[in-house]
């Protein structure tokens, strides 16, 4: 048996013997990506492809004072399933009270104002952090924190979470749970007398609203204990990842933001007529948050099944895991995209590499074009083409 065929045998083989373990087991782990847990969903199961564009920033969310969260959820978008956002503003003096999220992990990028957070981890480390435009956060899932506005001008942010039901089901605030506790219960808990909250709230708060907060942190009642990762990063104070003809990317994954183990985050800058090319991600969702611009999403499905939707600033695109897409700037400026993925590793193939990585013969017969003429296609992969189709 030659080597090629006897490496091919020994991969069938334990491909074999691995089913058969996962068979007899009748086990299927929960967020095992394998296909034993992949189940079709319906909502991409029909003959055309269903929206997957939401205009965020023009819904009604909730609003106190002059704050707002919005959100894309399931609910709000039905083919994220996998990713949910929001689109944050906190107005001078307020805060997103004490909360954590059962069911989600929290990565957020600022575009406007200053932002301070706390967060406290499982081992009792907390980490206070100030954040200006261009920087990121992390909080792994159920980690309590607070968001609050620094300065005199308001803060605006968007939080995309690893799950699309992380709103309706997984958020739980500091108020709701103490306003609806019984007094001796509390007291108990505190060591301090009943009458202690009577005047605390009844209701969840959500945004609370006081004093402006003072330019340098302040000491948390247990002092200063930090976690051994931060949960912060200045996303675009780095050089771009990348530079093309016709773009730049920033991105970070856990190879740069090691806490930051279930999301992927990218800034996508594309110049006027400039093209993302055709591509997918094999491992991860896409959520799309036009921050500047105009772009065209093209989605590709399967079984000759498209759909092209046109992104304004401040709406909100998504990609199932595998599926096929481009972002085309269809404006008259440069377009600027925030990208989340519900990886920590980033995946992607893009139509370009995948051609230039096959001989010519094998792409004449599967195109049934002539050889010279597949020739005349890349010969590498093309992220960005400009707006005279060549790329980097």
């Amino acid at each position: 048996m030659s080597d090629p065929h006897r490496r091919e045998f020994l991969t069938a083989a334990a491909g074999i013997a691995t089913l058969a373990t996962l068979s007899g087991s009748q086990q299927a782990v929960a967020g095992d990506p394998s296909f034993m847990n992949n189940v079709p969903d319906p909502a991409l199961a029909e003959k055309e492809l269903p929206t997957f564009k939401f205009a965020l920033e023009k819904s009604q969310g909730k609003v106190i004072g002059n704050s707002f969260g919005k959100e894309a959820t399931v609910t709000q978008l039905p083919i994220s399933k996998g990713i949910a956002g929001v689109s944050m503003k906190l107005e001078p003096g307020a805060m997103r009270e004490l909360h954590w999220h059962a069911t989600a992990a929290e990565w957020a990028f600022v575009l406007e104002g200053r932002v301070r957070t706390t967060v406290i981890d499982p081992q009792g480390a907390s980490e206070t952090n100030d954040f200006d435009p261009g920087n990121v956060w992390y909080f792994p899932r159920g980690h309590g924190h607070m968001l609050q506005c620094l300065g005199e001008r308001p803060c605006h942010f968007i939080l995309i979470f690893d799950n699309r039901y992380f709103s309706e089901f997984g958020t739980f605030s500091i108020t709701d749970w103490i306003g609806h506790t019984p007094k001796p219960l509390l007291a108990k808990n505190f060591g301090l007398p009943e009458s202690v909250f009577d005047s605390f709230p009844k209701e969840e708060v959500y945004f609370a609203r006081g004093k402006i907060p003072p330019a340098e942190p302040s000491t948390p009642l247990q002092g200063w204990k930090l976690p051994p990762e931060t949960h912060k990063y200045r996303l675009l104070s780095q050089q771009p990842t990348a530079t093309f003809d016709g773009g730049r990317e920033w991105r970070v994954d856990s190879s740069r933001f090691p806490i930051s183990r279930t999301v992927t985050g990218v800034v996508l800058d594309l110049d006027p007529g400039a093209l993302r090319t055709l591509h997918w991600h094999p491992n991860a969702d896409e959520w799309q948050y036009v921050i500047d611009g105009q772009v065209s999403v093209t989605l590709f499905g399967s079984h000759g099944r498209f759909r092209t939707e046109q992104l304004d600033k401040g709406d909100v695109g998504y990609i199932p895991q595998g599926y096929g897409h481009s972002i085309e700037n269809t404006g008259n400026t440069r377009a600027r995209i925030l990208i989340g993925f519900n990886s920590g590793i980033y995946e992607s193939i893009d139509l370009t590499q995948w051609i230039a990585g096959n001989p010519a013969d094998v792409l004449a017969t599967n195109f049934g074009q002539t050889a010279e003429l597949v020739q005349k296609f890349p010969h590498r992969d093309v992220f960005v083409a400009g707006k005279s189709g060549s790329g980097k």
